[in-house]
């Protein structure tokens, strides 16, 4: 059995940004054209009005300011609203696996291996580009890495499911390294016509190298000290989206194929089953939760992240304990609790410890306790 470390990781972040403002700006333009439309079954009853929104609500209900996106211009056009992303021909590099490739070559640059060193590529992400062939395999070939790649889909908790198998992959010797990515165009799937919901989801993509501990070289990386996954069947966030239901009469932008979630049912539910899964993760392994120096949190709702960081440290978070990233990003889905990492972890010194949890639709939830080495 091998330990296995993570070794690097990379961020990409796209060159847009759509602030509160625009967003709502875009917003309640549809709005005043919905209501004008159908001003007469609204009188009637017969139609609910639209309510407008406002920044000043979207960020009380999420901490969110603004977010990434691959196509701003797209989604604030009040006739649009998503994304304009092009089809690419069968020869081109998809678009998933271009922010992919980008945060792998940060990833390997930081790492200061060659890529041939990389024996497996995991694919981890709640929003596949397409069922085949796999974005993992794509992008192992856009790096020239040998071995094997594939998908794998678990919402939001993509992540840490993919660390954990790449981790296994590691103990058992089937891989010396391998890469792990969360490409997520969140904005492709979001309704943008939802006043509970437009908000939420920003674009970007993280990469995430776990090497075998004794490759990677006297102190360096980040030991996993252990990995847990959790999974809890539950209908309160879905996307119905997929090849079986394309042809369905309300077409393929009807918000039942989009992003749809009940958030008040998520967070009464998903806070006390993270929280006790965190406490009990670490106990079982000998990790005091109070000496953790840090938590990378899944980013969905600040609120969601200050309850768990509350209940996990036993008080409230001081700065810097509990990293909240999704006023600027939004919510990315498998990416957020990444992004965290790669932006605040280089301050650790060895032996401190810090936890990387992810949580999501499915429900589904994972834990990955690290320690620097």
């Amino acid at each position: 059995m091998h330990q296995a470390v993570i070794a690097a990781t990379g961020l990409h972040t796209p060159d847009q940004s759509i602030s509160n403002a625009e967003l709502v700006d875009a917003f309640n333009s549809y709005v005043e054209r919905f209501n004008a439309a159908h001003a007469a079954a609204i009188e009637a009853g017969e139609v609910q009005a639209l309510a407008p929104s406002s920044p000043e609500f979207i960020e009380k209900a999420s901490g969110i300011k603004s977010r990434f996106v691959v196509d701003k211009a797209g989604i604030l056009d009040p006739e649009v609203m998503r994304p304009n992303i092009p089809e690419r021909s069968n020869d081109e590099l998809s678009i998933l696996a271009e922010i992919a490739v980008e945060a792998a070559r940060q990833a390997i640059a930081r790492w200061g291996k060659p890529a041939s060193e990389i024996d497996a590529v995991i694919c981890a992400a709640s929003n596949m580009q397409r069922a085949y062939p796999a974005m993992a395999i794509e992008v192992q070939q856009a790096l020239g890495i040998g071995g094997f790649a594939f998908d794998m889909n678990v919402a939001c908790s993509s992540a840490t499911f993919g660390i954990k198998t790449a981790a296994d992959f590691i103990a058992s010797g089937s891989a010396r390294a391998v890469l792990m990515v969360n490409p997520e165009i969140c904005s492709g799937h979001l309704n943008f016509r939802d006043r509970d919901s437009h908000f939420i989801f920003g674009d970007v993509a993280t990469a995430v190298i776990v090497e075998r501990a004794d490759l990677a070289g006297e102190g360096a990386g980040w030991e996993i000290l252990g990995t847990r996954l959790k999974t809890q069947f539950s209908n309160n966030i879905r996307n119905n989206f997929g090849f079986l239901n394309r042809a369905a009469p309300e077409g393929i932008g009807a918000p039942d194929k989009l992003f749809v979630q009940e958030g008040r049912k998520v967070f009464r539910e998903v806070v006390p089953m993270v929280s006790e899964m965190i406490l009990e993760h670490a106990g079982d392994i000998g990790v005091d939760p109070r000496s953790l120096k840090r938590m990378w949190l899944h980013q969905a709702n600040i609120n969601m992240n200050e309850m768990i960081g509350r209940r996990v440290l036993g008080r409230d978070p001081a700065p810097g304990e509990n990293v909240i990233i999704l006023d600027e990003y939004a919510n990315t889905s498998s990416a957020g609790s990444i992004i965290a990492f790669h932006k605040t972890c280089d301050d650790f010194a060895a032996g401190e410890t810090g936890l990387i949890c992810s949580f999501g639709a499915g429900y589904s939830a994972g834990t990955v306790f690290v320690r620097k080495r």
